[in-house]
């Protein structure tokens, strides 16, 4: 059990988290343009 306690310790949630959002943000300008093509430039 202090295997998993020190492997969760050690993760590094901030960087995960810097990470998540850069991604959140890289996705949603494609996502906006597929949307306004899909939706035949209407928003």
């Amino acid at each position: 059990m202090d295997f998993i306690t020190n492997i969760a310790g050690g993760i590094n949630w901030e960087v995960i988290a810097q990470l998540t959002m850069l991604a959140l943000i890289v996705i949603a300008g494609p996502a906006v343009i597929f949307v306004l093509a899909f939706r035949g430039g209407d928003l």
